[in-house]
């Protein structure tokens, strides 16, 4: 058994299974497509349903592939355990619909022992579970060489999900020796489930052979009519294997990375191993994460991300990091990938700067943390677990550190609190994640169905289009009445797909007619169109078939517009600018792009002229069909997250703009008439967001505004004037109310202040008063006037009603020695359910409830 590094083992696993027939599929984006069960890709098998659940033929009935995964369900593990990582590598092969049993463990036995083409692991170093029913399972790895010893029946060997395709699993251990079992259990670790070193489980193969039904005992399952074979292998733990290291995380897969962090950190490795991992596998987590077009935000996937680097800072303190630093370590993460992952070369600088600025967020907000922490300290025998897991969920404030600090003062915390807090939010998240993978039922009619259907992109109507298939709930019927999916030889219709929305349509045939209300696709890729049907409608009926034309040529024109706009936004903001996704229906289009800040008005109004611009040249649009090689030769701007064929489609626009695409166009941009971008908005952390409207719509767009202006203009003037001039006087007139109103402000506050009752402490005047239906500039107003001919003070004032109120707090003098107003508020609206900030001098908030007001006036009054 030779050493082999990361990519070594990531080549021989795809040559190997290659030479076995197997046609290799690049790994699909961590970001799942199309499928509201998952928050990430987490499996090789996750981008590869389509084909098991029968929804979509595959290109091969073999596949072989490399797919990089994330799962972060019990992210805390990552760094405590030897193998455990947010993101990882599974290598995969799979059969849907060909070879089975037999012939997935010869290839298991034999690219795990072959010097030359595997991995050369020694048999007698290999260890098998199985499910105790499943007895052919057992006698194929025997036949092949594995001791009867080495084979451990396990009840739990048994893969299902939810409904769908299920079967019994088999899964591929490798024995580290007695050095990694310190109490002698041996194969005992195996049989009762054990964690543990010595036996470490490198392959997982499922025999997705029967239909799970709810309701319907395991041993009554129906065999599916396509079986199936899915495989997962770590790429990590074969690499720790073979590499003879003590965890993954020596491997070369992690130690450039730990490297690194050692010359930034000026710490060593073997001083505090737990840091230095969890950094490592954070890195690449966001790295890849990052460079799939995930952005940092407050919920789903963006939320996952902000704890992770938020935890990896963390740990980076504990080894001397106090600054920004995690998004150094991304050039070095994609140095070590960019063989096998070129895209991470193109997103470096976008993901190094997403980094960088959550990054500097995060130590912004730490130092808020520790502010309301340490308030919270005053008084107190003890930080409630609610509390405490306020801190870390809303600021990111370490539990560690919440523990450390409060011990300083001697103060206790509530753990078990805090953890049933953290179980609550676990849950949601399991919750939230569903039947991750889960597939659908097979359909053995939409398998079966084989005959060819056409999509004609130039035609808006076909006179003779023949039935060749009528199904109901994916079950083959010979005649159609009611609802159902239809399947014509030819078709002008348009099956949604790459951002653009399906046509609509209708037929018309001697016995009857129909509403297409959507296309999609069968599982060999034929259009299914979902209608209504009138009349009955059978097998072989011929039928005039047509889309809706207005809608098709309004689709068209945004369909082309957007990809002008994805040029115009290269020109306007320099180099490559990613996108993160598209949509186009017949009234609009959306495109999301990535980019750190919003545009300028000028920008804007830039990218409209040479959209605009690109139109009046009236550009032919021109579409070739090339080999995906020769098509990338071109420079056509495609997405890494979208897998293509082994032909795609080039559409062009003279040379400003060349994209893969599988969508309808104009024919001249000329059709296109108009564009205009009616928004620009931030969709999440590094990620915005243009809508836009072109032709008719455009022209509406326009006209509403003008009517909006119009409207406003007779409003505020009464008729045709000159508006700005009339704008500009009344500006001035307010100008001269907002002065007069405010010199009336002050006289009140004024009189109110010479009322008031305020309190001398220690030197320091202190007045906390509740205002009710103050405003926060009512508030300002009191302050000022209280300020007057004092320099020592402190004034805690609370507007509004329940629900709304704004805070202010106002230090001075003396005061500022013992308080920041920024600190109080913060304090206060951890207490009033809200939230604020500010300078030292003043400070300002919004929250919710007066209750606790008093007690907290009477604690700042307590510490002067």
């Amino acid at each position: 058994m030779r050493p082999l590094t990361g990519a070594e083992i990531r080549n021989r696993w795809i040559a190997f299974f290659e030479g076995k027939g197997h046609k290799y599929i690049p790994g699909v984006s961590l970001i799942p497509k199309d499928d509201p069960s998952l928050l990430w890709v987490n499996a090789g098998v996750t981008g590869l349903k389509k084909y098991f659940d029968g929804s979509e033929i595959p290109p091969s009935r073999r596949i072989v592939n490399v797919q990089k995964s994330i799962r972060t369900n019990d992210i805390e593990n990552v760094g405590h355990t030897a193998r455990h990582h947010t993101f990882f590598e599974m290598l995969g092969n799979f059969s849907i619909g060909d070879y089975f049993r037999d012939e997935v463990i010869a290839f298991a036995v034999e690219i795990l022992t072959d010097e030359e083409k595997g991995f050369g692991m020694p048999l007698d170093k290999i260890y098998v579970t199985y499910n105790p029913s499943d007895l052919a399972t057992k006698k194929r790895w025997m036949e092949l060489g594995v001791a009867e010893d080495h084979l451990v029946p396990l009840e739990g060997n048994y893969w299902q999900i939810g409904e769908g395709p299920c079967g019994p699993n088999t899964e591929v251990f490798f024995d580290r020796g007695e050095k990694y079992d310190p109490d002698h259990l041996g194969v005992k670790l195996l049989q009762d489930d054990l964690e543990n070193d010595r036996y470490i489980e490198i392959w997982g193969i499922v025999f997705s052979q029967y239909n799970a039904v709810n309701g319907v005992p395991r041993e009554r399952y129906k065999e599916l009519p396509s079986k199936n074979i899915d495989t997962g292998s770590g790429l990590e733990r074969i690499a720790c294997i073979l590499q003879g290291t003590e965890t993954n995380f020596e491997t070369d897969l992690f130690m450039p990375i730990i490297k690194a962090t050692e010359k930034l950190s000026g710490a060593r490795y073997e001083d505090n191993k737990m840091a230095f991992r969890v950094i490592a596998d954070h890195a690449r987590c966001l790295t890849f994460a990052l460079g799939d077009g995930a952005a940092f935000s407050n919920e789903g996937r963006g939320y996952v991300l902000r704890r992770i680097i938020r935890r990896a800072m963390r740990y980076g303190k504990k080894i001397g990091i106090h600054d920004a630093f995690m998004y150094k370590l991304i050039s070095v993460v994609t140095e070590m990938y960019k063989g096998f992952y070129p895209e991470l070369v193109k997103t470096l600088h976008s993901t190094e700067n997403s980094v960088r600025e959550e990054e500097l967020r995060f130590l912004k907000t730490l130092e808020t943390g520790e502010a309301l922490l340490r308030s919270l300290l005053e008084n107190k025998k003890e930080i409630s677990g609610e509390e405490m897991f306020k801190l870390y969920d809303t600021y990111g404030f370490p539990p560690d550190l919440t523990k450390e600090i409060a011990a300083e003062s001697g103060v206790s915390v509530d753990e078990a609190g805090f953890e049933a807090a953290m179980e609550e939010q676990r849950e949601r998240a399991r919750s939230a994640r569903g039947e991750v993978e889960s597939f659908h039922k097979q359909s053995k009619d939409l398998l079966a169905f084989d005959k060819e259907s056409v999509f004609s992109y130039h035609d808006d109507v076909i006179e003779q289009a023949k039935v060749i298939g009528l199904f109901v709930d994916g079950v083959a019927v010979k005649e159609l009445t009611g609802e159902g999916d239809i399947a014509f030889d030819l078709t002008p219709c348009y099956a949604e797909m790459g951002g653009q929305v399906t046509d609509h349509g209708e037929f018309v045939g001697k016995n009857a007619k129909g509403v297409i209300l959507n296309v999609g696709k069968a599982p060999r890729g034929q259009h299914l169109h979902h209608a209504k049907v009138e009349g009955t409608l059978r097998l072989c009926d011929v039928v005039s078939l047509s889309i809706d034309i207005a809608k098709r040529r309004a689709t068209e024109r945004n369909h082309s517009a957007t990809h002008l706009l994805h040029s115009a936004l290269a020109t306007v903001l320099g180099g490559h600018v990613a996108q993160k996704g598209s949509f186009v229906n017949e009234d609009y289009l959306r495109f999301d792009f990535g980019f750190n800040r919003k545009l300028t008005k000028e920008e804007i109004r830039a990218i409209e002229d040479i959209v605009n611009a690109k139109i009046f040249e009236g550009i032919e649009e021109v579409t070739e069909i090339l080999p995906i090689e020769e098509a990338k030769k071109t420079g056509a701007e495609m997405e890494f997250s979208e897998k293509y064929g082994d032909y795609v489609r080039v559409v062009e626009f003279g040379d400003y703009s060349k994209e893969f695409c599988g969508g309808t166009h104009v024919k001249n941009t000329s059709e296109i008439g108009l564009f205009v971008i009616e928004s620009e908005e931030a969709i999440a952390a590094g990620v915005r967001r243009i809508q836009a409207r072109t032709s008719l719509g455009a022209l509406k767009y326009l006209q509403s505004r003008t009517d909006l202006l119009d409207t406003a203009e007779e409003s505020l003037f009464g008729g045709d004037v000159d508006f700005l001039v009339k704008l500009g006087k009344l500006k001035e007139e307010l100008a001269g109310y907002k002065k007069e109103t405010q010199l009336l402000k002050d006289k009140v506050s004024s009189l109110e202040a010479k009322s008031v009752s305020v309190e001398e402490v220690h030197g320091v005047t202190f007045y906390a008063a509740v205002k009710e239906g103050a405003t926060r500039d009512a508030l300002l107003s009191l302050s000022d006037t209280l300020k007057s001919n004092r320099s020592d003070y402190v004034f805690v004032l609370l507007g509004g009603q329940e629900g709304a109120r704004p805070l202010l707090i106002v230090c001075g003098g003396k005061a500022l020695e013992k308080f920041k107003a920024g600190d109080l508020v913060k304090e206060a609206a951890l207490i009033l359910q809200g939230g604020g900030g500010g300078r030292p001098e003043m400070a300002s908030g919004q929250v919710k409830t007066k209750d606790g007001f008093a007690s907290f006036a009477d604690s700042v009054r307590g510490r002067l």
